[in-house]
């Protein structure tokens, strides 16, 4: 910190000329002061302790130390009554740069004390005349500085209350894209890497069954619908991310296409079996994460599990919606799908948002079981 921080805290160039304003008001004072016929001091001390200490205390510590500029004028005043204009600058000083009761109130004693000299008082009149000097050199000032030093500390908290509100919404605006990356990119994941991984299990079974003709013929098509299917849902989500084009979107699926699903699966040569009762009335979000667990269940065998008997498992409980999908050791080589591995931790963060559970682990047997219970 520079030494004029220190010693003048608060001075910017814009105050400068404020300040050589005071400064030229307070030698003026001390003039009038020496030639005043009212001086009970040499003219000579005066105009050099007097000049001195008024202009140096007023200027160099009024913001420091506003209570001892204040003194020395309260002592200048009552010896040389023409200083006391000194005391108007250094009353607001006090108020203004001071916050502390106790010290206020200590200066308003000593003040009024050099401003009234009740000694010297003794008609009515001269006590009128004293009160109201110190209301106008003493009350008033002082009231102004409070005033200016509450209207700075309010302007202070309003700035930096508007600060923390911008910094605030500058944050939860990098929180919501970051979540609405984070949805989109696990809804990407959840409807294009499914029936990515179908198409690569049933181009393994076409390499397979090369020697049926028909069958061929068959998985290829399958191939080639869940390719199609695969560029429609990436073409809509492409689309909600573009700002200029509004691209249609389908319904989201549910629990209703619960047996679509299982039958993409079977027709790719899965071995699926579907428990579910015929009617379940869910919320439509909780539909939506059950039809994305089971999904997401069924690609991870398809990458992982080939060949392998999965079963599919859906109970209504009160207030619950369990999901179950249960899958035995794999019966083929398994295939070397890339795979990110945040498919379970995108579930995961689906069943939270839900205030749901979900449990996924390995079964004795080889095989994997993920189960959720839902909020329904």
């Amino acid at each position: 910190m520079r030494l004029r921080d220190r010693v003048w805290p608060g001075l910017r160039t814009r105050s400068i000329w404020f300040e050589a304003l005071l400064a030229l008001v307070s030698t003026g004072t001390v003039v009038i002061g020496v030639v005043s016929p009212e001086a009970r001091l040499a003219p000579d001390a005066v105009l050099v302790t007097g000049g001195v200490l008024l202009v140096l205390t007023l200027l160099v510590f009024r913001r420091s130390v506003p209570l001892a500029p204040f003194l020395v004028s309260a002592v200048l005043g009552a010896l040389v009554p023409a200083l006391t204009i000194g005391m108007l600058l250094t009353a607001y000083a006090v108020g203004r740069y001071d916050g502390r009761w106790p010290v206020r109130i200590t200066a308003a004693v000593l003040g009024a004390v050099a401003l009234a000299q009740p000694w010297t008082v003794g008609t009515v009149n001269e006590a009128v005349g004293a009160v109201g000097g110190v209301a106008v050199a003493l009350v008033l000032p002082a009231a102004l500085g409070i005033w200016q030093r509450t209207r700075a500390q309010l302007l202070a908290a309003l700035r930096e209350r508007a600060e923390r509100a911008e910094g605030e919404r500058e944050l939860m605006a990098r929180e919501a894209v970051l979540t609405e990356r984070t949805r989109i990119a696990r809804e990407m994941h959840d409807a294009v890497g499914h029936r990515v991984s179908l198409m690569v299990l049933q181009a393994g079974a076409i390499e397979v069954a090369a020697a049926d003709r028909e069958r061929v013929e068959q998985l290829a098509a399958h191939v080639q619908a869940a390719g199609r299917q695969a560029l429609e849902e990436l073409r809509q989500m492409v689309g909600v991310l573009r700002a200029d084009e509004g691209a249609p979107l389908a319904p989201q699926p549910g629990l209703e296409s619960l047996e679509g699903l299982v039958a993409e699966s079977r027709a790719a040569g899965m071995e699926v079996e579907l428990r579910a009762p015929e009617q379940l009335a869910v919320d439509p979000s909780v539909g939506r994460a059950a039809y994305r667990i089971v999904q997401e269940a069924l690609t991870n065998v398809a990458k992982h599990a080939p060949g392998a008997r999965v079963c599919v498992e859906l109970e209504r409980r009160p207030e619950e919606l369990a999901v179950r999908v249960v899958n035995g050791p794999a019966r083929e080589p398994a295939t070397d799908a890339p795979s990110g591995g945040y498919g379970l931790v995108g579930l995961a963060e689906r069943v939270r948002t839900l205030d749901g559970r979900l449990d996924a682990a390995p079964r004795l047997d080889g095989g994997f079981a993920v189960e959720a219970v839902l909020p329904a």
